[in-house]
């Protein structure tokens, strides 16, 4: 039995996790190539509505996988496989979402929440508290993809709306009833979500290649890989660096309700707009490859400036959660992403991602330098 916190035994991501996340990295590749082909101000709406809807279905696993030990029970593994299989078939249905394929999408989502609310409340045991936290948001967690099979036998405004809906419930339903009753383990539930973090740009690096596949390797397109490998890296440095392990201490200082609410905001919803914010970003370096001596259209260049904008507003808003402050150098940073946009609309697009890159790196760089004894004392507790 967890203690009140969670931490009565240290935990670490099973095999069964990893294996479970494979079929996110395919969601992901899903929705990167769906931005790809409908690059229009609706386009980048509906693909962050997959986006929300996939995140979900993975962070409610998140929470499970969590608080029970599903990978030591046989009929727990076979749940969530079907479950895995749920959201494959969801992830081969991104690209008609919106049209032929809508109905299919809602009811894999639909499989993939429900088989969650089942295993939770069956694997809880004689935790009651648990079964009764799972319980009290089964309503929201099962009634959000059926607005979504619905959704998928209308088109236009009406399916939007329904959309919208689906999304509120789904993601509403723990904030309105709250988590109280549900156990986290702190050390593995931050592992975890680091884990997806690296998923997200790992599929960053698989749009640099796609997005170089069939072309000629000029040294444009060789100076436009070497770079936006080297942007990947510096947002990987400003995740791993110093924000993960400030969060991870403060999970850990909490505990009970406390720590279940801090585990809901600062995990399943701001960890959102950051892996939103590499698959933006990933649309924009697969365009800039694909054109490097050309401009981007307005829509890439949001993509891919306003990517980086939003992945670093999601780890301010993290922090600000996390321990009330916001860091000043990644606001402005933040700030010079945004003022890029018009820029990148009129220079090469390799100039855009070198200046982004550039950008990035000196964040790095300024705040390894300047918080150095600050991490030194936080690995230390």
């Amino acid at each position: 039995m967890a203690t009140e916190g969670g931490d009565s035994y240290e935990q670490r991501v099973t095999p069964l996790e990893l294996f479970f996340d494979l079929v996110f990295v395919f969601a992901l590749t899903q929705v990167t190539g769906f931005l790809s082909e409908h690059l229009s101000w609706v386009g980048m709406l509906q693909g962050a509505a997959l986006l929300a809807v996939l995140w979900s279905s993975w962070a409610v696993y998140a929470w499970l996988t969590n608080a029970v030990p599903a990978e030591d029970v046989i009929p727990a593994r076979i749940v969530i496989f079907l479950a895995m299989a749920a959201m494959f078939v969801a992830s081969l249905a991104v690209p008609g979402a919106f049209g032929e394929y809508g109905v299919l999408f809602g009811s894999a989502y639909f499989v993939v929440q429900l088989s969650q609310v089942v295993l939770y409340a069956l694997a809880a045991g004689s935790d009651l508290e648990q079964r009764r936290a799972i319980l009290r948001l089964a309503p929201g967690f099962v009634g959000a993809p059926v607005l979504m099979i619905v959704a998928g036998t209308l088109d236009g405004y009406p399916q939007g709306v329904l959309w919208a809906a689906a999304i509120a419930v789904g993601y509403g339903v723990a904030f309105v009833r709250g988590v109280s009753g549900f156990r986290i383990h702190a050390g593995h539930f931050a592992e975890r979500h680091g884990l997806v973090v690296i998923i997200a740009l790992g599929e960053s690096i698989v749009a640099a290649g796609v997005g170089v596949s069939g072309l000629a390797l000029g040294t444009g397109v060789i100076a436009a890989v070497v770079v936006g490998i080297a942007l990947a890296a510096a947002l990987w440095w400003a995740y791993f660096d110093l924000v993960m392990l400030t969060a991870e201490h403060r999970l850990s200082a909490a505990s009970g309700e406390e720590r279940a609410r801090l585990a809901r905001d600062c995990y399943s919803y701001l960890h959102l707009p950051m892996v939103a914010g590499i698959i933006f970003v990933a649309l924009g370096v697969k365009q800039t490859l694909s054109h490097v001596g050309d401009p981007l259209g307005t829509i890439p260049a949001v993509a891919l400036c306003g990517g980086v904008a939003l992945y670093l507003l999601g780890h301010n808003g993290f922090r600000l959660r996390g321990i009330g402050s916001v860091s000043v150098p990644r606001l402005v940073v933040t700030m010079l992403c945004l003022a890029l946009i018009p820029l990148a609309v009129l220079v090469p697009s390799l100039l855009t991602l070198v200046i982004l890159a550039l950008l990035l790196c000196g964040l790095a760089a300024f705040e390894t330098v300047t918080s150095r004894e600050f991490r030194r004392e936080l690995r230390a507790r």
